[in-house]
């Protein structure tokens, strides 16, 4: 085992035995089989498109969705990870057929990933990790940096395909990156720029999603959320799916059912589309990983819709639900946005047996409602009203290093507006820092993916000042936990983004060679202490 995609690694270079997000041995071996299987598959798919064949599109979205499986806090299930890889390796027997009818003679690429679960743990020890580690260390670090980011790309990819939105772009660099994976010809420069790309193909990937969210259930508006609860039968969706929260909010008319949101689900409230439903209730909880307490605590089930999930305590063993691509062995799993077994949980489990009023927060202002007022900040900004802008964001975690985002913002001066997006936003979400003519000076874009609003924000005032966007009063200051903060960072990356700050630690996977090509490049750099970097961003 080897793995060193998440922030919190073992001893900050990789967990060997197990991991610390409770992923074992065993889903580690699955997981890396299933990535040579993929990569595998990436070169049969170049082959058949090389010799004119056309592959469907659905290639593409298998890619993505297993791509996402072995993203940190989604799959911990050998055996469902076994499914994915026997169907890839069914598409590429599909591929091969295909291109012998076509008298293309083609070479057998790779491995046939057959056999028993217990056949294929062992065969995925003997692979193990996708990325040589014995290579050049710069290469095999932006190697890694590729296939991480891959892997964030993936999850985007797959939620906008729920929605309808799809681009053979995407497909083609999945295929494109897993394919080159090792390949000992290609160079630094080489790997610098598919790193860069994988960028690009990140802010498609948003782009697609943000496109998918509001189409389908319109755009954010300002939205008041309870923290609170009342009293009746209750269901608490975590995870990111905007779409299984629409089908649930829809299944549960007229039940009784109050339906709550956890963690990143957050921002659901926000949506027109989602909050007309006068069962939508509120928000319990805060990020990922207190979940075994509050999960613990909520007197309903709980379904989990994407990462991150986290080993359920026998408490809520019976009364946690997973769909997608989550899963967790025993754990039951919802398909085909049949409700039905969750519903009667709710049924049988006691709710809240009374009202709480525990305040709430403000979320709704992606790029339109921000955008909408953007005149007025604009001037807030010429007669000074306004100094800096600040966007706190991204994931959250267990490290108590992390209360440096609490810090920050809480000492961010009054004449400044933060904005947040992820679940780094509940290390302080629920603080009062007042407003300024009217503009809350904490501002909720959204989950992460609203990264992509974030950016348009800052486009627009850019254009409005009539300057570049690091030229703007705008300081990036971001936590990172998991693959996708790593597709966000690399979006940033290659919009020409510099001087962001980056914690609470740096990753595993970048080697001292490539950090000082992105300092030396994008000026990246770790945070400090809050006072320091204050001082530094403020003068």
């Amino acid at each position: 085992m080897f793995c060193n995609q998440c922030e919190q690694t073992s001893r900050g270079v990789a967990c060997t035995i197990a991991g610390v997000c409770g992923k074992k041995a065993d889903t580690a071996a699955m997981q890396d089989l299933l990535l040579h299987a993929l990569k595998d598959l990436s070169t049969y798919v170049i082959k058949a498109r090389e010799n004119g064949l056309v592959v469907d599109k659905g290639v593409g979205r298998f890619t993505a969705e297993a791509l996402f499986a072995t993203l940190t806090n989604v799959n911990f299930d050998p055996a469902r990870l076994q499914e994915y890889i026997i169907k890839c390796q069914q598409i590429k027997i599909e591929l091969k057929e295909g291109l012998d009818k076509a008298g293309y003679q083609v070479t057998k690429v790779g491995f046939e990933p057959i056999g028993t679960l217990e056949e294929m743990i062992q065969r995925g020890e003997q692979k193990g990790y996708l990325v040589d580690l014995d290579q050049n260390e710069d290469i095999r670090s932006l190697q890694e940096i590729l296939v991480h980011g891959l892997k964030g790309v993936a999850a985007y990819a797959h939620h906008a395909a729920i929605l309808g939105r799809e681009d053979d772009r995407l497909y083609r660099f999945f295929y494109e990156a897993l394919a080159a994976t090792n390949d000992r010809d290609k160079d630094l420069s080489f790997w610098l720029d598919m790193v860069l790309k994988c960028g690009e193909i990140n802010l498609l990937a948003m782009e697609m999603l943000d496109d998918g969210n509001t189409s389908y259930f319109g755009h954010p508006v300002p939205t008041s959320v309870p923290l609170g609860h009342k009293a009746g039968k209750s269901i608490l969706v975590s995870g990111h799916d905007l779409y299984d929260l629409k089908l649930l909010l829809e299944a549960t008319q007229g039940t009784g059912i109050n339906i709550y949101t956890h963690g990143e689900m957050l921002p659901a409230h926000g949506y027109p589309e989602l909050k007309k439903y006068p069962h939508f209730y509120g928000h319990f909880g805060t990020a990922w990983q207190n979940q075994k307490q509050e999960f613990a605590e909520f007197p309903g089930p709980i379904l989990m819709t994407t990462n991150c999930l986290l080993e359920p305590k026998d408490s809520y063993f019976n009364s946690i639900f997973t769909t997608g691509p989550v899963a967790w062995p025993g754990v039951q799993h919802l398909t085909n946005s049949n409700f039905g077994m969750l519903i009667d949980k709710a049924l049988s489990m006691p709710g809240f047996s009374e009202d709480s009023d525990r305040g709430s927060v403000m979320v709704g202002f992606a790029r339109n409602a921000v955008l909408s007022v953007a005149d007025k900040i604009i001037e807030m900004v010429k007669n000074g009203e306004v100094r800096h802008f600040f966007l706190v964001g991204g994931c959250d975690g267990a490290r108590s290093s992390r209360s440096y985002y609490t810090d920050f913002v809480k000492n961010t001066p009054q004449d400044t507006l933060v904005l947040t997006l992820g679940c780094g936003k509940f290390r302080f979400f629920d603080q009062k820092l007042g407003s300024i003519q009217e503009i809350p000076r904490l501002l909720d874009l959204g989950q992460c993916n609203d990264a992509y609003s974030a950016i348009q924000i800052a486009l627009a005032l850019a254009n409005a000042f009539d300057c570049g966007v690091n030229d703007l009063p705008l300081s990036l200051v971001l936590s990172w936990f998991e693959q996708k903060a790593v597709s966000i960072l690399l979006s940033l990356l290659y919009l020409g983004i510099k001087d962001i700050r980056l914690g609470p630690t740096l990753p595993a996977f970048i080697s001292p060679g490539v950090l000082d090509v992105l300092v030396k490049n994008f000026d990246i750099k770790p945070i400090s202490s809050v006072d320091a970097d204050l001082a530094a961003i403020l003068g």
